[in-house]
């Protein structure tokens, strides 16, 4: 049974509001669509460029990464410094296109979902299709409403990185859209379509 709790039913385009748990399944990705705005609840990582090359370094030499990948997450973004009586400061998304190069590897390790900002290239969308995977938008500049969902936060490793080590979060309704889904759709590409028809 999918972790998912869905409200509705996804039509062919997406559009639908559901809701997810952490780590995810396949069937759970079956489900969505692009389109799809999603609330996600439990696990997620966040990483950005330092964190993905050491994860590239360990792997070529064979040895385990910090985390386990199956059904993970992972959120390009980097932390500020948390306020007082805050879990984290602001944590928005990073551009994805610089974390292409890593994502066939990561895919290929169990990893389920990536969150960031902007398109991702034409061999990232075919992996995802091979490996059931999504690709997901947050919401860019709205890092001080996105942090609101972080309950927990912790660093997993590479704290000599600063903002960009390995973070744990913890967080109850994330949002994000849907961009790139296992069928082959791409929000971006069909908001751009639609733009030119009602132009």
């Amino acid at each position: 049974m999918a972790n998912g709790v869905l409200f509705g039913r996804p039509g062919k385009k997406g559009g639908t509001m559901i809701r997810l748990k952490t780590p995810f399944s396949e069937l759970d990705i079956e489900t969505l669509k692009a389109g799809d705005f999603v609330l996600i609840t439990g696990i997620i990582y966040g990483a950005r460029d330092l964190v993905h090359n050491k994860f590239m370094e360990l792997i070529k030499r064979g040895e385990e990464l910090p985390i386990m990948l199956k059904g993970q997450v992972i959120y390009y973004t980097g932390v500020s410094p948390a306020p007082p009586g805050k879990v984290v400061g602001a944590a928005g998304p990073t551009s994805s296109y610089r974390m292409d190069k890593y994502a066939l590897k990561l895919l290929e390790m169990g990893v389920k979902g990536f969150i960031g900002k902007g398109p991702r290239a034409e061999f990232v969308k075919k992996a995802l299709i091979k490996h059931k995977a999504i690709y997901m938008s947050a919401i860019g500049g709205a890092a001080a409403l996105l942090s609101k969902t972080i309950k927990r936060a912790r660093i997993v490793a590479y704290k000599e990185f600063g903002p960009e080590a390995l973070m744990e979060f913890y967080v109850e309704d994330f949002p994000a859209f849907v961009i790139n889904d296992i069928y082959g759709n791409d929000l971006y590409i069909e908001g751009q379509r639609r733009y030119m028809i009602f132009r």
